[in-house]
């Protein structure tokens, strides 16, 4: 739901129009981009000093684009040295790990609503009713009792025996057991129990000014 901020006091160091929290980094991404159709977020992706801190494509990479992977949040740290998760750059646009197009047009969407569904940890998380959260669907798989390194469900039998370990029946047949419709199916099963773990929603590696600036995925403590 952000970029790396804390790791170099900055989103887009050297660009003096850098925002300098998550919510002010949602506006300007759409509003940079709000002619492009569909949240796309092209505009941002080309722009003089913005392009600079990504990874576009084989041979295309941004001058400022840091390290062997690109730069990580501290959450996104902290998952790989607690071995809780592999999480990839948002400044990364390329492979089978690039999760920055999909990020930045998140970051619109989230504008776009406007404060009418808080998003945690950036809101307040409210007595009742909706809330945004950041998931990393391993987290809920590990929880399922799937092995880490294969936590991939693309069969009924393998959904049926992940949702029995979180006392949850299994639905109707589904069209296709792809990882996608089997990731979403378990990762709400799970929460229907972690959603009362208040545990979860104050880990003690998230900082107020984490919280802020860059965000945490649900489930990391």
């Amino acid at each position: 739901m952000a970029l790396p901020f804390l790791d170099k006091g900055a989103y887009f160091p050297e660009w003096q129009e850098s925002p300098d929290n998550a919510k002010s980094l949602w506006r300007k991404v759409d509003a940079m981009c709000s002619n492009d159709p569909h949240l796309n977020a092209t505009s941002l992706l080309i722009h003089a000093q913005a392009s600079r801190h990504f990874r576009h494509g084989r041979g295309q990479v941004g001058d400022l684009f840091t390290g062997g992977i690109g730069r990580l949040r501290e959450v996104e740290r902290y998952q790989r040295v607690t071995g809780q998760a592999n999480s990839a750059s948002c400044f990364n646009l390329v492979g089978a790990a690039q999760v920055g197009k999909s990020s930045l047009t998140g970051m619109r969407m989230l504008h776009q609503l406007s404060g009418a569904i808080p998003v945690w940890p950036f809101d307040p998380v409210p007595e009742r009713g909706p809330v945004l959260i950041e998931i990393y669907t391993t987290v809920a798989a590990l929880a399922a009792g799937l092995p880490k390194g294969r936590s991939k469900v693309r069969d009924r039998e393998g959904l049926k025996q992940a949702l029995s370990r979180l006392n949850t029946p299994t639905p109707a047949r589904l069209a296709r057991y792809d990882d996608h419709s089997t990731d979403a199916l378990i990762t709400a099963a799970w929460m229907k129990q972690a959603a009362a773990n208040t545990s979860l929603w104050n880990p003690p590696a998230m900082t107020e000014e984490i919280a802020q600036k860059e965000g945490w995925t649900f489930g990391v403590v």
